[in-house]
């Protein structure tokens, strides 16, 4: 399929799902195999497409030390032959029946996700299949993949965005396995064997660790049997697995690393909270207001503000990611040399101001407006609904999760907005990391 005939089925299936009340377009069932597997389904019959997502709990955090980068390199060698297939072979079969099948990985989790049109599903549902529990690994297509994972490697090292977040996880979770590169390091991918890989297949791929999703042209009869025909040849239960909670360090620890470029690149974070925190919804409202709002927010006016007088910056943003066994706060953005001090001043004042006063009523209700009128975006094609789906079964929000949604951002009270950001926003406790060569930031140790 052409490209301009891929794009055109996403755009249809978008204007199906926006042109329909999203109470009735979002219906979930349960589906259970007759093996017992289960899935959660979105039934659309209005074009011939449907995806399904698949997520295995465990991820690159399980990755053993001196071979980060494991999980995230089997990844990209899944759909690189499979059985009888070659990589070339199996490559050019998803092409001409239009078959998108990927494979990924990150701290949490190892996933999944396939494209199909309706006529082509039973072939992608055995391609899934056999890239799953018959994996080549040939060895030109592994010393493809690796080179190709080295040299992106090696050329993130020269950009000062990843080079600073790299260092800020490996301080905020120094000694925990989230300190780790999920993508590897150029040593530990080049250590990387066919046996790991394996090994990896055979010990992290259980169905007791399965989860899946799916939706558009598809019901649950013809579901059902297909989730034993793609799922049943997988060990029934992974290998054992633990991964500890972790409480980010938050000690205020300034650290520069010298590069002599223009701008400087500041990534800084602090301890958030889980996505299974009663006080996540507060928090997304307060991240609206500080710096996930874009342009309306509190970070992004005060420092455009001030860059219209002084040239600080374009812009800095802030986020709440959460990990499984993690949270974060997360703000970050570039400024001139000359001005990261003061950018750095003003961005901390801002973290202060809300850690003293919360936000105000009008704030509170143009969180809440965009955060439940933009949620519907999510729903503007077949693929993003099978995601969305994932995302309530890995992070256990439940089957009915979309009919309490807004109810539970429209239950955030001004108080709670108070509470929540004495309680989060300390910018004592922000983990700063800048590259470049900036003027009035000096390197600060972490407190006592």
């Amino acid at each position: 399929m052409n490209m301009y005939f891929r794009r055109l089925i996403v755009l249809v299936a978008g204007l199906v799902l926006l042109t329909t009340p999203v109470r009735a377009a979002i219906q979930i069932q349960r589906v259970t195999s007759p093996g017992g597997i289960e899935a959660w389904l979105v039934e659309d019959h209005r074009i011939p497409l449907m995806a399904l997502n698949l997520s295995f709990r465990g991820g690159a955090a399980l990755d053993p030390t001196s071979k980060e980068g494991l999980a995230l390199m089997t990844a990209s060698l899944l759909d690189e032959g499979a059985g009888d297939l070659t990589a070339s072979v199996f490559q050019k079969e998803m092409a001409d029946k239009s078959i998108a099948l990927s494979y990924g990985a990150d701290q949490d989790s190892f996933s999944a996700s396939l494209k199909t049109l309706t006529k082509f599903r039973d072939r992608a549902f055995d391609m899934l299949s056999l890239s799953l529990t018959k994996p080549r690994f040939d060895a030109d297509a592994v010393e493809r993949v690796r080179n190709e994972m080295v040299t992106s490697i090696a050329t993130s090292m020269g950009n000062p965005g990843w080079v600073a977040r790299r260092k800020l996880s490996e301080t905020v979770f120094a000694g925990h396995p989230y300190a780790r590169p999920a993508n590897g390091t150029i040593g530990s991918i080049r250590a990387i064997t066919v046996p790991d890989m394996r090994q990896f297949i055979k010990t992290r791929l259980g169905r007791d660790q399965l989860l899946i999703t799916a939706a558009g042209d598809i019901t649950p009869a013809e579901l059902g049997p297909a989730l034993d025909r793609m799922f049943a040849g997988l060990p029934a239960k992974a290998a054992a697995f633990t991964v500890p909670d972790v409480v980010a360090k938050a000690q205020g620890e300034t650290i520069v690393i010298q590069r002599d470029i223009p701008q400087t690149v500041i990534s800084m974070a602090e301890p958030g909270i889980t996505r299974n925190d009663p006080d996540w919804y507060t928090g997304q409202i307060i991240n609206y207001t500080l710096g996930g709002g874009g342009f309306q927010s509190r970070l992004m006016e005060a420092v455009r503000g001030a860059g219209s007088k002084k040239g600080l910056s374009y812009g800095f943003s802030s986020a709440f990611v959460p990990y499984k066994h993690s949270g974060l706060i997360l703000a970050g953005g570039s400024t001139k040399n000359a001005t990261a001090g003061e950018t750095l001043k003003i961005v901390k004042d801002e973290f202060g101001k809300m850690h003293k006063e919360g936000i105000t009523k009008a704030e509170l209700d143009d969180a809440k407006t965009y955060i439940t009128g933009s949620f519907p975006l999510s729903f503007t094609s077949t693929d993003r609904l099978a995601a969305l789906l994932m995302q309530l079964r890995v992070q256990d929000l439940g089957i009915d999760y979309l009919d309490r949604r807004d109810g539970l951002i429209n239950a955030v009270t001004l108080e709670d907005a108070k509470r929540v950001s004495e309680g989060l926003l300390n910018p004592a406790k922000l983990t700063t990391i800048t590259v470049g060569k900036p003027q009035g930031v000096s390197q600060a140790p972490a407190a006592n």
